[in-house]
C-alpha cells in the first residue's frame, strides 16, 4: 500500500542507484501525503460548515503536536511508524485546509494547484541537479520566512491590503527558494546515509525530507491561491 521503507542491499546496486531509489521514495511519500490531504479535504468540505468550524481548531493543535513530535523523535522511530505519522499529519492537514473550499472556487483551486506543481517541479529539479552550494541561501530564506510570519501576525491587527499582498509575494519567492534548498539538503543527507549503508537512517531521512517538501508545496500552493484562486462572491 505504501512505498517500501527499506533500501535494497548496497552490495547489489551502486551508490548512485541507491541514491536515485532513495530520492524516489522521498517524492513518493510526499505525493502520498498530498493525495491523503486532498482526499480528506474533499470529503470534509461536504460536511456542514458549523461542524467543521468546531473541528478545525482542535485539529490545528493536534497537527502542531504531531509535526513537532515527528521532527523531534523521527530518529528514534521505526521507518514504518515514521511514515504513518507523516500520513496522519497529512490527513489532519486535509481538515485544516477545508476552508479554502468555502472561500475559493473549484476552478481557482485547481489552477493554483497545477501552477504550484509546475513551479515546485522546476525548483526541485534545480535543487537536485545544481552544482551550486545552496547552503548559504538557507539562512537568508529562513530569516525571510520568520520575517514573513511576523509581518503576517502584525497585519492581523492593521489589516493592510498592501502588506497582505507584499507578504504574499515575498512568501512565494521564499518557498520557491526553500524548495530548491530543501531538495539539495535532502539529497546530501540521503547520500550520506546511502554511503554509510544505514537503511534505517536513510528511511528516516526520507520521511523528514518528504515532510519538508510537502510543507514547501502546501505553503506555496496557499500563497499562489491568494493571487490566482478566484474568490467566491
Amino acid at each position: 500500500m505504501f512505498p517500501e521503507t527499506r533500501s535494497p542491499s548496497l552490495g547489489t546496486i551502486s551508490i548512485e542507484e541507491s541514491l536515485r531509489l532513495a530520492m524516489r521514495r522521498v517524492y513518493l511519500w510526499m505525493s502520498a501525503g498530498l493525495i491523503v490531504t486532498a482526499m480528506i479535504a474533499l470529503v470534509a468540505q461536504t460536511l456542514p460548515i458549523a461542524l467543521m468550524s468546531i473541528v478545525i481548531l482542535p485539529t490545528i493543535i493536534v497537527e502542531f503536536i504531531v509535526v513537532l513530535a515527528l521532527s523531534a523523535f523521527v530518529h528514534k522511530m521505526s521507518p514504518t511508524i515514521a511514515v504513518f505519522a507523516f500520513l496522519f499529519y497529512s490527513a489532519l492537514n486535509g481538515i485544516t485546509l477545508t476552508p479554502i473550499f468555502w472561500v475559493y472556487t473549484g476552478t481557482g483551486i485547481a489552477f493554483s494547484f497545477f501552477a504550484t506543481a509546475s513551479m515546485f517541479a522546476a525548483m526541485t529539479i534545480v535543487g537536485y541537479t545544481t552544482r551550486t552550494d545552496l547552503t548559504k541561501f538557507g539562512s537568508l530564506l529562513m530569516m525571510g520566512l520568520f520575517g514573513m510570519i511576523i509581518a503576517s501576525v502584525i497585519n492581523i491587527f492593521f489589516a493592510s491590503s498592501v502588506l497582505y499582498w507584499l507578504v504574499s509575494f515575498v512568501g512565494v519567492i521564499i518557498f520557491v527558494g526553500l524548495t530548491a534548498y530543501d531538495t539539495q539538503r535532502i539529497k546530501m543527507m540521503t547520500m550520506q546515509a546511502v554511503s554509510e549503508g544505514n537503511t534505517d537512517v536513510e528511511s528516516r531521512v526520507g520521511v523528514i525530507g518528504a515532510l519538508r517538501l510537502y510543507l514547501d508545496f502546501i505553503n506555496l500552493f496557499l500563497l499562489i491561491l491568494r493571487f490566482a484562486g478566484g474568490r467566491r462572491k
